[in-house]
C-alpha cells in the first residue's frame, strides 16, 4: 500500500510512464476522462500528451493496452496535435496491437488508424500498413489488409491509393496461410467495386482457381458507383449534405455528383514498367538487316515477346522503331511485314504517349503500306496505325495523312479515308477543330468522286464520322458543293456512328451550335437529321431568306443554299463563302441592252453615248436614281455595268460625268447580287482612274463595294495585277494606298500572300518614290497580321531600302489589328457570339499562317547530306550543318515534312564538339521561325532534346538553347510541350544547370496559359527535390515556379503530392507553399471580342509577347503606364477604353484604404526569430559580395509579415521612383512608428544594404537622409544596435565612404557618428578597419581618418584587438601609392601621437626608413604650424560630441616657461580642428610676428580656482539609475550578460560626461548587489583600464574646457571614487 500511495500523488502523465501496470491504467483511466472533457482541440494540455501516445498503444499489459487504446483514440479524435503522432501510432497498432489475441484490441487498432485518416493522415496510415504487410507473423498481415479494406470501402479510392495495394496483391494470393489469401480475396473485391475492369491486367498471372473465385465474387457486385461513406475532417460539410439528401430521400439526385468524385482508374497506371532495350538480342540490329529471311523472322519473334509487356518504361525507342519501320516500308516478305507492325503496336500500345515522337516518322510509311492486299497485313497495319494514332494527336500526323490521300492507289485511298473516320471517333468537337476539320473535308470530297466504290464508302464514313463528332453547322460550309443524294449518304452514315467518347460530343457540338441562330430549330446535327431531312431539304428555296435575318448581308443568286443552312452568309469559313459565290455566265451585248432597258428609261439609254457632257450627265443621275429604286433580285448587275462601259466607257473626259459613273459602278455592287464576271468588266476601267486626282476617291469607292461583293482576296488579285501590267506610278500607288486600307477594313483572311509579295518586290524596285513609299506603307499593314516573319522575304534588298522597311515594321510593334468592319470578317464578327469565340482566333490565324507560300524541301534532305551531319570527322559534320543552314533559308518558309533530318540533328545536340551544338540549335531556331506551328510535330523527338541541351555546362550553349526552345514555344504554344511526361523526366534528371534553367523557363511561360494539360502534375515531385537542392539558385527557381505550378494545378493538389516526401521535407514544403499561395497570381483572363481581331487576325505567335501580369498597386503608381500591360491587367492607371475606366478608381479607392494602416506591423518576438534562424543557419547569412536573387527573395519573405504589403511592393519595385516613394514614406513614419522601426530595423537596415548597390544617386541620398533620421532616432529612444544588426549593415555602409561625390561621403561619416552613441565605438573600430583593405583608394582615405576620429574621440580603448596591432595596420598604409591615403594614415598615427606621445613608436613597430621620415616630418609640421590640408580634411570630418582642446595642456605648465614653448602650445592649438572652425584666418594672430617682437610684455597666468576640498570626505552620493527606454528587445539580444557589461563598460571611457555617470551608475548598482556582483568578476580590468581613460580624459579635456559646470566633473570624479570603493569592498575583489 505504500508503494501505491506513491504513485497515486503523481500527476497523470507520470502515472502513465510508470512502470506499475496499476500506476498506468490509473493514468490510462485518468487521461481518458481529462481527453473527454477538453472541449478546445487547440487546447495546450493536448501537447502535455503528445509523447505518450504511442506507449498508450503498445503497453506489454494486455489490459492497460486496452484502456491505453481507448485512450489513443479519443486523443486522436479531439486533438489537432494528433497528426504528428501519426508514424509513430500506426506503427505501434501494427506491430504491437494487430498480434494481440483480443478482438477488442484490434478493432481499437483499426478504428485508430481510420482515425488517423479522417484527420487527413491517409497517406503515413497506409505507409505504415503496407510496412505490415511484410511482418512474418499472418495475424498482423491479415489486420493490416482488413484496415486497408475497410479503409477504402468507408474513405473511397480518391483517399486511399489503389496502385501500391494492387502492386503486392499477387504476393498476397501466394501466401501459404489462408487467412491471409481470402483477405486477400475480400479486399480484391473491394477494389473491385471501385475501379472494375482496370484490377484485371495486375492479377492476370496469379493461381487460375483464384481467379475463378475472384470473377464469380467480381460478377455479384453491384454495377452502379460506389460512394463513400466516410469522410475526411475538411469534407464534413459535403457528409452533413449527403444525410440530408438521403434523410430527405433524394438519393438518386445525389447520385450523379457522387459518381464524379470516385476517379476513373487506368490499369495502365497500375502496371510496372518493364525495360526491354537491353534485352533486345544482342546481334538484332544485324539479324534484321541479313539477308535470309528466317534470320530478320527471328528478329522480329524477338521483339514481339518483349513488346507483349503491357506498360513499358520510357528510353530511346529511335533505332528500334527506324529498324521496324525499314521492315514494314521495304521488305518482300508479307509476313515479316505484319510482324514488323505487330510490334509497333506493341510498342505504342506500351509506351502510349513516349511513343508520339516516333509517330510522325511510322505513320506514313504503315499508310503507303496499304497498298498489300492481304487481309492479315492489312489488319496488323490498322491495328498499327489505330495504336500509334492514340499516342499522338491528329494535328500532329495531319500533313503525313492528307499528303498520302493523293496516292493513285485506290486501297491506300480506302484505307487512309477509313483511318480518319476511326480517328474522328476519338476526337471531340474542342479537338477537332475547323482549321483542322477543312483540309480533311477537302481531301475526302475528291474521294466520294472517286470511280472505286470502296474508297467512296471510306469517304463517306469519315465524313459521316466527322458530322456526328462536330456537328452540321461546322461541316455544312465544306458540303455545300455536295449534291442531295450524296449528302444524304454522308448523313446515313452519321447516324451510324459510334463515337469513343458516346453521345455528349455530337450534343455537345449541336447545343453549341444551336444557340447563336435565333429563330432557327435546333436539328442540326446527328440528333435531328430525319427533321432535317423533311422540312429543309425539299424547300431550299425559302431558306436563303433565313440568314439575311441573322447578318444583315442580301441573299445571294445562284445555287441554292445547301439543307440545314448550309447556305448562310454567317459562316467564318473562307472557302464556305467561295463555294457559294455567285457564278454569273457573260452575257452578250444584246442580251444586256435588253435586259438593261427593262430596268431603265428609254431616254437613258439612248443618252448614254452622246457628244454632249450635259446630255450625258443627266443620263448619268437618272441611270443613279433607277439603280437606287430597283429591288435586289430584280437588278441584272452585268448589264448594268455593260452599259455604262458603252462609249465613251471608262475613257470618258467630262469628270463630273465621270465621277457619276463611278459612284453608280458602287451602287450596283452595293445593291445587287455582283459576280466576279461583273467585275471583270469593269475593275480595269477603275484601276486607270485610281489615280485620277478627281475621280480617284470614287474609284477607290466603287472597288471597295466590288470587294465586298465579291471577297477581298480575288478583288485584290485582280486589282493589283491590272495595276502593275500598267506603266502609270500614280495607279500603282495610289491600288497600294488602297490595298492598305481595304486589309485594315475586310482583315487578312485568305489573301494570297505570295502574289502580294511579288507585286510588293516589283513596286519596290519602282523608279518612282511615290510607289515605293505606298508599298512600304502596305508592308507596314500586311506586317500587322503576318508578324517579323514578313520580313525574310526582303532580306535581299537593298540595305537603304530594308531601313525604310524595318523603320515601317517599328512603327506598327506593339499595335493589334484592327476589327475587320466590312466583308466576310464583319458577318463573322456577328457569328462568334456564343460557344464558339474561344476557337476564333486560332482559325484566323491558322489562316494567316497557311497564306505563307511553303517550300518542299525533303527532296533536299538526301541520305548523303544526313550521313555528311553524323560523320565522324567535325569538319564534314559542319559543312552539312552548314548545308542544311543554306537548305533553309533559301526556303525561307517551309512545309513539315523534312524527312530524315531531325534525327539527324537530334545527333548534333549531344555532339563533343559545342560549336556544333550550338550551330545546330541556330538551325532549329531557323527551322521553327520556317515551319511555323507545323513544327508543333516535331516537338516530342526534336524539341525536349534541346531542353536536355539547358544542362550543358557552357553558359553560351544554355543561352542558345533557351533561345530555341522559346522560338519553338512561339510557334507551337505549349500544349506539346507539358503533355506526356517527357518534361518531367527532364526536371528528374540532377543537373543543376537543367533545373535552374527549365524551371526558370516554365515560370516565365506557366502564367501566360490559360490552361495546362493534366500531365503537369507528373513535374511536382520532382519541383519538391528541386526546393531541397544542394544547389542555391535551384531551390531559388523552384520557388520562383512554385506559385505559377500552383495557379494551374491548385493547393489541394500539390499539397497532396508532398505525402511522399519524408517528414521534415513534407513540412518545408508545405510551409512553402503556403507561401506560395498568399503569392499565387490569377489565371489569364480569356481576350474579349472587343480587344481581340476577329477574323483574318494575326496569329497569337506574331503578335508582340504581353508584359507580364503585374501587381494593380505597382501598375498604378507607374510614371508612364505602358498600353500593354494595361491591356494584360485589364485595369490601368489610364483607363484606354470605356470598359475599363470604373475599375481602376475602384482600386485606387482600395489601395487608399490600405495605405491608411501602420506600415510596420510590430510581431512579438518576431525579430528574435530572425536572428535564431540567421544563427542556427535556417536562412542565409546577410553577408554577400554583391546581393544575389535569393538574398533578395528572402527579404522579402520576411518584410511579409511585418511591413505593409503596398510599401513592400514600392520598396522592391524594379524602378527606383518607387523605392524613392518608399523612402519618402518610411521618412513620414519615422516619428509615428517608433516601436514598429524598432522591431523591424535589421529588415529596413537589410533594405537599405541593397539601395548601396543601386546605381541611382537620388535614391542613395535619399537613402542616407533616412539613415542620419534614423539613428538620431534610435540615440533619443537610447536603442543598443545588436550584433546581428550591426554586422548585416555596417560592412556595406562602410562600401559607401569611398563613393566619389563629396556629398554622400559626408553623409556617409555624419551616419558613423550618429551609430558611436548607439553601438560602441570599440566594435565599430574593426569594421573600419577592414574598409582600409579596400582597393578603393578614396574609401582607405575615408576608413582612415575615421579611425583618427574614433581614436581621438574615445582614446585608445577603441583600438581593436589591441592598440598595436591596429596602430601596426594603420601604419602600413602610409606607404602607400595614393598620396590623400597616405596622408590619412599620417594624420592618424599623429592623432595617435598627441595622446600617448613617443610610445606610438613602439606600437607601430618597425616602419621602412622612408616611412619613419614621413612620420616624423608629419608630426615635427603638426607641432610647429598649421597646415591647410588637415584644415580641409577637418571641414569633411562631422562635427564630434566632444570639444577636445590642447589648452589643458597650458595649465600643466609653470609660468616661468619661455614664450617660445606657448607659442608652440598655441600653434597646436590653432591648428586643432575646433580652433580651425571657430576662428576665421583674417581674426588669428600671427604668431611668428608676436615670436619675433622683442618687447617686454609680459603674460600672466589666471589664478588658480581654490576648491573646497572637504565635500571630498563626505559620503559619495551616486545618482539614482536612469530607467533608459532601452529597446524591448534588448534583454533577449544581449541574452549574453558579457556582451551587456561590455557594451556599459565601453560607455564608462565615454567622451559625453553625461553617458559616464549614467555607465557608471549602472555598474554601482551591480557590484552593490552581491547576487548580481558575480557577473562583473571577468571584466574587473576591463572597468580598471575605462575608469582610468575617463581619469585622464577629465584631467585633459574636461577640466580645461570653459564651456562645462565645474559641478558635473566633480558628479563624475564622485562616481568614480564611489565604483572603486564599491568595487573593493564587494565580493568580486575578495
Amino acid at each position: 500500500m505504500g508503494d501505491d500511495s506513491e504513485w497515486m500523488k503523481l500527476p497523470v502523465d507520470q502515472k502513465c510512464e510508470h512502470k506499475l501496470w496499476k500506476a498506468r491504467l490509473s493514468g490510462y483511466e485518468e487521461a481518458l476522462k481529462i481527453f473527454q472533457k477538453i472541449k478546445d482541440e487547440k487546447s495546450p494540455e493536448w501537447s502535455k500528451y503528445l509523447g505518450l501516445i504511442k506507449k498508450f498503444v503498445t503497453d506489454s499489459n494486455a489490459v492497460v493496452q486496452l484502456k491505453g487504446l481507448e485512450a489513443a483514440l479519443v486523443y486522436v479524435e479531439n486533438a489537432h496535435v494528433a497528426g504528428k503522432t501519426t508514424g509513430e501510432v500506426v506503427s505501434g497498432v501494427v506491430s504491437k496491437v494487430f498480434n494481440q489475441p483480443k478482438a477488442k484490441a484490434k478493432e481499437l487498432g483499426i478504428e485508430i488508424c481510420l482515425m488517423y485518416i479522417e484527420i487527413e493522415k491517409g497517406e503515413a496510415v497506409q505507409e505504415e500498413l503496407l510496412k505490415g504487410l511484410d511482418n512474418k507473423n499472418p495475424k498482423i498481415i491479415v489486420a493490416c489488409i482488413e484496415t486497408l479494406r475497410k479503409a477504402l470501402s468507408e474513405f473511397g479510392s480518391k483517399i486511399i491509393l489503389l496502385k501500391p495495394i494492387i502492386k503486392v496483391l499477387p504476393k498476397l494470393f501466394e501466401s501459404r496461410e489462408k487467412a491471409v489469401r481470402d483477405e486477400a480475396k475480400l479486399i480484391a473485391v473491394e477494389i473491385y467495386r471501385w475501379i472494375r475492369d482496370a484490377l484485371r491486367p495486375p492479377l492476370q498471372n496469379i493461381n487460375s482457381v483464384q481467379l475463378k473465385e475472384l470473377e464469380e465474387e467480381w460478377v455479384k457486385q453491384p454495377i452502379g458507383a460506389p460512394k463513400p461513406t466516410r469522410f475526411l475532417r475538411s469534407q464534413q460539410e459535403l457528409e452533413t449534405k449527403l444525410e440530408q439528401q438521403q434523410s430527405a430521400g433524394g438519393d438518386a439526385e445525389g447520385g450523379g455528383d457522387d459518381g464524379d468524385e470516385v476517379p476513373q482508374i487506368d490499369a495502365y497506371e497500375l502496371l510496372e514498367a518493364v525495360e526491354i532495350l537491353s534485352k533486345l538480342p544482342k546481334d538484332f540490329y544485324d539479324k534484321i538487316e541479313a539477308k535470309k529471311w528466317q534470320e530478320r523472322k527471328e528478329a522480329l519473334e524477338a521483339v514481339e515477346v518483349l513488346v507483349k509487356n503491357p506498360r513499358l518504361e520510357a528510353g530511346d525507342y529511335a533505332d528500334l522503331v527506324k529498324a521496324l519501320k525499314k521492315v514494314v516500308g521495304k521488305d518482300t516478305n508479307v509476313m515479316l511485314v505484319a510482324l514488323a507492325a505487330k510490334c509497333l503496336t506493341g510498342l505504342a500500345v506500351g509506351l502510349r504517349k513516349k511513343f508520339g515522337q516516333y509517330a510522325g516518322h511510322v505513320v506514313p510509311t504503315i499508310l503507303e503500306k496499304f497498298k498489300e492486299k492481304k487481309p492479315q497485313v492489312v489488319q496488323a497495319l490498322q491495328e498499327a496505325i489505330d495504336a500509334i494514332f492514340l499516342t499522338t494527336t491528329l494535328q500532329n500526323i495531319s500533313e503525313d495523312v492528307l499528303a498520302v490521300m493523293d496516292n493513285k492507289n485506290p486501297t491506300i485511298k480506302q484505307q487512309t479515308s477509313l483511318f480518319i473516320a476511326r480517328s474522328f471517333r476519338h476526337c471531340t468537337a474542342s479537338t477537332l477543330p475547323k482549321s483542322l476539320l477543312k483540309p480533311f473535308c477537302a481531301a475526302l470530297l475528291k474521294h466520294i468522286s472517286d470511280s472505286a466504290l470502296e474508297v467512296r464508302d471510306a469517304a463517306f464514313e469519315a465524313l459521316g464520322t466527322a458530322l456526328k463528332v462536330v456537328g452540321e453547322k461546322a461541316v455544312n460550309p465544306f458540303l455545300a458543293d455536295v449534291d442531295k443524294l450524296k449528302l444524304d449518304k454522308i448523313k446515313e452514315c452519321s447516324e451510324k456512328v459510334e463515337l469513343v467518347h458516346g453521345k455528349k460530343a455530337g450534343l455537345a457540338a449541336d447545343k453549341k451550335e444551336s444557340k447563336p441562330v435565333p429563330g432557327r430549330s435546333a436539328t442540326s446535327g446527328a440528333a435531328g437529321d430525319k427533321d432535317m431531312k423533311d422540312t429543309s431539304a425539299p424547300k431550299p428555296g425559302p431558306l436563303k431568306k433565313a440568314p439575311a435575318t441573322k447578318t444583315g448581308g442580301p441573299p445571294k443568286k445562284g445555287k441554292p443554299a445547301a439543307p440545314g443552312g448550309a447556305g448562310s452568309t454567317g459562316t467564318k469559313n473562307k472557302k464556305g463563302l467561295d463555294i457559294k459565290e455567285i457564278v454569273e455566265p457573260e452575257l452578250s451585248i444584246e442580251l444586256c441592252e435588253e435586259k438593261a432597258s427593262a430596268v431603265l428609261p428609254p431616254t437613258c439609254i439612248q443618252l448614254l453615248d452622246s457628244s454632249n457632257w450635259k446630255e450625258r450627265l443627266a443620263c448619268m443621275e437618272e441611270f443613279q436614281k433607277a439603280v437606287e429604286l430597283i429591288d435586289r433580285t430584280e437588278m441584272p448587275c452585268q448589264a448594268l455595268v455593260r452599259m455604262l462601259a458603252k462609249k465613251p466607257g471608262w475613257k470618258e473626259t467630262n469628270f463630273q460625268v465621270m465621277q457619276m459613273k463611278l459612284h453608280i459602278v458602287a451602287l450596283i455592287a452595293q445593291k445587287g447580287n455582283f459576280s466576279k464576271t461583273s467585275a471583270q468588266i469593269v475593275l480595269d476601267g477603275l484601276v486607270d482612274k485610281i489615280g485620277d486626282v478627281k475621280c480617284g476617291n470614287n474609284a477607290k469607292e466603287a472597288m471597295t463595294a466590288i470587294a465586298e461583293a465579291s471577297m477581298l482576296p480575288w478583288t485584290a488579285e485582280q486589282v493589283m495585277s491590272m495595276a502593275f501590267s500598267q506603266k502609270n506610278p500614280k495607279n500603282q500607288s495610289e491600288t497600294l494606298n488602297w490595298l492598305s486600307n481595304a486589309i485594315k477594313e475586310f482583315g487578312f483572311s485568305g489573301l494570297n500572300v505570295k502574289a502580294f509579295i511579288s507585286n510588293v518586290k516589283t513596286a519596290l524596285a519602282a523608279t518612282n518614290p511615290a510607289v515605293r513609299t505606298s508599298a512600304i506603307t502596305l508592308l507596314g499593314v500586311m506586317y500587322l497580321y503576318v508578324g517579323p516573319s514578313l520580313r525574310m522575304f526582303f532580306e535581299d534588298e537593298k540595305p537603304a531600302l530594308l531601313s525604310q522597311i524595318d523603320a515601317e515594321f517599328e512603327k506598327m510593334q506593339g499595335q493589334s489589328p484592327p476589327a475587320p468592319t466590312r466583308g466576310i470578317s464583319k458577318h463573322s464578327t456577328s457569328a462568334t457570339d456564343e460557344g464558339e469565340e474561344g476557337d476564333e482566333p486560332d482559325e484566323g490565324g491558322n489562316d494567316v499562317v497557311d497564306l505563307l507560300p511553303r517550300a518542299e524541301i525533303s527532296d533536299k534532305i538526301t541520305s548523303e547530306l544526313v550521313s555528311k551531319i553524323g560523320d565522324k570527322n567535325w569538319k564534314i559534320r559542319k559543312e552539312g550543318l552548314d548545308e542544311v543552314a543554306s537548305i533553309i533559308n533559301e526556303a525561307k518558309f517551309i512545309q513539315p515534312n523534312i524527312g530524315e533530318l531531325p534525327t539527324a540533328l537530334k545527333g548534333r545536340l549531344n555532339d563533343s564538339n559545342k560549336i556544333l551544338v550550338q550551330q545546330t540549335l541556330n538551325i532549329l531556331q531557323q527551322l521553327a521561325v520556317a515551319m511555323g506551328p507545323n513544327i508543333r510535330q516535331h516537338v516530342k523527338n526534336l524539341g525536349i532534346p534541346i531542353i536536355t541541351v539547358l544542362g550543358d555546362s557552357k553558359n553560351n550553349v544554355r543561352a542558345a538553347a533557351l533561345a530555341t526552345v522559346n522560338a519553338w514555344a512561339e510557334q507551337t504554344g505549349m500544349k506539346e510541350w507539358l503533355e506526356g511526361e517527357d518534361l518531367s523526366e527532364e526536371l528528374k534528371k540532377e543537373n543543376p544547370f537543367l533545373r535552374q534553367e527549365l524551371l526558370g523557363w516554365l515560370a516565365e511561360k506557366l502564367p501566360t496559359l490559360r490552361s495546362t494539360p493534366t500531365d503537369l502534375i507528373l513535374c511536382v515531385p520532382h519541383l519538391y527535390s528541386c526546393l531541397e537542392d544542394r544547389n542555391g539558385d535551384v531551390r531559388k527557381k523552384a520557388q520562383d515556379a512554385l506559385p505559377f505550378f500552383m495557379m494551374h494545378l491548385g493547393y489541394e493538389k500539390m499539397a497532396k503530392a508532398t505525402g511522399k516526401l519524408k517528414p521534415t521535407s513534407k513540412d518545408q514544403v508545405l510551409a512553402m507553399l503556403d507561401k506560395a499561395k498568399a503569392n499565387m497570381p490569377a489565371k489569364p483572363a480569356p481576350a474579349k471580342a472587343t480587344s481581340k481581331p476577329v477574323g483574318g487576325s494575326a496569329p497569337a505567335k506574331f503578335q508582340p509577347a504581353s508584359a507580364p501580369v503585374e501587381d494593380s498597386v505597382s501598375s498604378s503608381v507607374e510614371p508612364k503606364p505602358d498600353p500593354k500591360k494595361a491591356k494584360t491587367l485589364g485595369v490601368s492607371s489610364k483607363a484606354k477604353n470605356t470598359q475599363g475606366k470604373k475599375v481602376p478608381s475602384k482600386t485606387s479607392l482600395k489601395e487608399d484604404d490600405d495605405k491608411s494602416g501602420p506600415i510596420f506591423i510590430v510581431v512579438p518576438n518576431g525579430k528574435e526569430q530572425r536572428m535564431k534562424d540567421e544563427k542556427g543557419l535556417k536562412v542565409l547569412k546577410w553577408n554577400f559580395t554583391t546581393p544575389r536573387d535569393e538574398y533578395i527573395e528572402q527579404l522579402k519573405i520576411q518584410m511579409s509579415s511585418c511591413v505593409a504589403k503596398w510599401l513592400q511592393d514600392e520598396m522592391f519595385h524594379s524602378d527606383f521612383q518607387h523605392h524613392n516613394k518608399a523612402l519618402a514614406v518610411m521618412v513620414d513614419h519615422l516619428e509615428s512608428e517608433k516601436e514598429g522601426v524598432i522591431g523591424c530595423l535589421d529588415l529596413i537596415l537589410k533594405w537599405l544594404t541593397l539601395r548601396f548597390f543601386d546605381t541611382n544617386t537620388s535614391v542613395l541620398m535619399k537613402a542616407l537622409e533616412y539613415l542620419k533620421l534614423l539613428f538620431t532616432l534610435l540615440s533619443e529612444e537610447e536603442y543598443h544596435l545588436t550584433e546581428n544588426e550591426a554586422s548585416s549593415f555596417i560592412p556595406y555602409l562602410i562600401l559607401k565612404v569611398g563613393e566619389p561625390k563629396d556629398v554622400i561621403r559626408k553623409d556617409v561619416r555624419a551616419i558613423l557618428n550618429r551609430m558611436c552613441l548607439v553601438y560602441p565605438a570599440s566594435k565599430m573600430f574593426p569594421f573600419v578597419m577592414e574598409g582600409t583593405k579596400s582597393k578603393n583608394s578614396k574609401q582607405r582615405a575615408e576608413c582612415l581618418e575615421e579611425l583618427g576620429c574614433l581614436i581621438e574621440s574615445y582614446g585608445m580603448n577603441v583600438c581593436q584587438p589591441t592598440p598595436g596591432k591596429a596602430l601596426k595596420e594603420i601604419a602600413i598604409h602610409i606607404g602607400d601609392r595614393d598620396n590623400a591615403v597616405r596622408n590619412a594614415a599620417l594624420n592618424t598615427i599623429v592623432t595617435v601621437y598627441n595622446v600617448h606621445g613617443d610610445q606610438v613608436f613602439k606600437l607601430i613597430g618597425n616602419l621602412s626608413e622612408k616611412d619613419m621620415s614621413m612620420l616624423e616630418e608629419r608630426i615635427k609640421r603638426s607641432a610647429k604650424r598649421p597646415s591647410a590640408a588637415p584644415i580641409k580634411q577637418v571641414e569633411e570630418k562631422p562635427q564630434r560630441t566632444q570639444n577636445i582642446s590642447s589648452s589643458a595642456n597650458m595649465l600643466r605648465k609653470g609660468p616661468a616657461e619661455d614664450m617660445s614653448s606657448k607659442l608652440n602650445q598655441a600653434r597646436s592649438m590653432s591648428g586643432h580642428p575646433e580652433a580651425a572652425q571657430t576662428v576665421r584666418r583674417e581674426f588669428q594672430l600671427d604668431l611668428d610676428e608676436i615670436e619675433n617682437d622683442n618687447g617686454t610684455v609680459r603674460c600672466e597666468m589666471p589664478e588658480l580656482v581654490q576648491h573646497k576640498l572637504d565635500d571630498i570626505f563626505e559620503p559619495v552620493l551616486i545618482p539614482e539609475p536612469k530607467i533608459r527606454a532601452v529597446s524591448p528587445h534588448f534583454d533577449d539580444m544581449h541574452s549574453n550578460t558579457a556582451s551587456t557589461i561590455n557594451f556599459i563598460i565601453s560607455q564608462v571611457a565615454s567622451g559625453d560626461i553625461n553617458t559616464s555617470i549614467q555607465a557608471l551608475t549602472q555598474i554601482d548598482e551591480v557590484l552593490r548587489q552581491e547576487d548580481k556582483a558575480e557577473a562583473m568578476s571577468g571584466h574587473i580590468d576591463q572597468f580598471l583600464i575605462a575608469t582610468f581613460m575617463q581619469l585622464r580624459l577629465i584631467y585633459n579635456t574636461h577640466m580645461a574646457d570653459e564651456k562645462l559646470e565645474k559641478d558635473e566633473i566633480i558628479k563624475l570624479y564622485s562616481c568614480i571614487i564611489g565604483n572603486m570603493i564599491s568595487l573593493c569592498l564587494g565580493s568580486c575583489f575578495r
